[in-house]
């Protein structure tokens, strides 16, 4: 079995909803975002799957095998970082400054607050604080601190790019100048090193260009969902900034950074059709946002997980993988020439292994 089949990507979908049985030193539990994972990498790509006990897909001696059968898949798992026993020269564990993501990406939450996250307004999928009311993390990253981490991690492990994520604050810009900053204290200590940011659509434009003119290479303006019914429900906080605002900054990002070179979440999994799901993500194709659409699999400490809300069936993953990757494929959009960010890494998603 060849990774692109058909065959193959229903494969991949079980496995990201069903997890694997195997041990992955490289885990994330906590955090900004829509899954709680081991970190992977299959078949030479990054990839990340819940680690469950009874999974029905097994992964030895490099390979992944169901019911006794060897599927073809070639699975290694990331291995703990060195850089990971090193402490700031302020006595801050590099840990809790940035994780690695997958087996190369560098990733940082740079405010692990957010103004959204109390009870009757957070993203039902998202547990940003709980890494920090467990001691995982630290409430904000200087720009030396980051500065210090991606140096280490790119001289001892090989990192090739990074992610900067941000919780939302009160200002205009909704947090992006924080990252303005840290980006340009990076790429003095790394030049070169290609920087997503990722934030929420700021209410000065004018900041995404500061954000470029820092040296970020792509830029994530993530929405989850096109639905208004859907994003009232899975997010009353966030659901305040329109559609329109959404659309306003993707344009103008894509004016800033390119065509291919902004992207958004879509989730697979609260509620919205599949069908209008594929519509919107080639609405956000023409307009040169790429659509990085991801099963739902719901953290620890979240809302969703204490509701009992599930992953999606494998089967409505790999129907709305493939349509989106021939509309991606279409376009001649792929995630890798985004240079940084979750497109370009892929783990999240399955649509590198449909070939976008």
């Amino acid at each position: 079995m060849s990774v692109g089949t058909e065959e193959a990507l229903a494969v991949r979908a079980e496995m990201a909803v069903y997890g694997v049985q195997v041990d992955a030193p490289v885990r994330r539990s906590k955090g900004a975002g829509p899954s709680d994972d081991g970190h992977l990498v299959v078949d030479g790509a990054n990839a990340t799957l819940p680690i469950v006990a009874d999974s029905p897909y097994q992964v030895r001696d490099g390979a992944v095998f169901r019911n006794g059968l060897d599927l073809g898949l070639s699975v290694e798992p990331v291995r703990r970082p060195r850089f990971y026993d090193l402490t700031t020269a302020d006595g801050v564990p590099y840990r809790q400054i940035a994780l690695l993501h997958g087996k190369d990406v560098l990733a940082t939450t740079v405010v692990q607050t957010c103004i959204r996250y109390d009870e009757s307004t957070r993203c039902r999928f998202c547990s940003i604080e709980e890494s920090l009311r467990a001691g995982a993390t630290i409430a904000a990253k200087t720009p030396a601190q980051l500065a210090e981490v991606a140096e280490a991690a790119v001289r001892l492990d090989g990192v090739k790019q990074m992610v900067m994520t941000t919780g939302t604050t009160t200002g205009r810009d909704r947090g992006a100048r924080n990252l303005v900053r840290s980006v340009k204290a990076v790429l003095a200590a790394v030049p070169g090193l290609p920087i997503q940011v990722q934030i929420e659509p700021p209410g000065e434009l004018s900041v995404l260009t500061e954000l470029r003119d820092a040296g970020a290479t792509s830029i994530g303006i993530h929405i989850e969902s096109l639905d208004d019914a859907v994003r009232r429900k899975w997010m009353p906080g966030k659901s305040t900034v329109s559609l329109a605002e959404y659309e306003t900054a993707w344009d103008e990002a894509v004016r800033v950074f390119g065509r291919n070179r902004v992207s958004t979440y879509l989730l697979i999994g609260m509620g919205e059709d599949p069908d209008e799901l594929v519509a919107g993500a080639g609405r956000l194709i023409e307009r040169g946002v790429y659509p990085f659409v991801v099963p739902l699999r719901p953290m620890l400490g979240t809302l969703a997980r204490a509701d009992g809300v599930t992953a999606p069936d494998p089967a409505v993953v790999r129907d709305v993988t493939a349509r989106v990757a021939a509309l991606l494929a279409d376009a001649d959009m792929r995630g890798a020439d985004q240079g940084a960010g979750c497109a370009a890494c892929g783990a999240c998603s399955l649509l590198s292994a449909a070939g976008s």
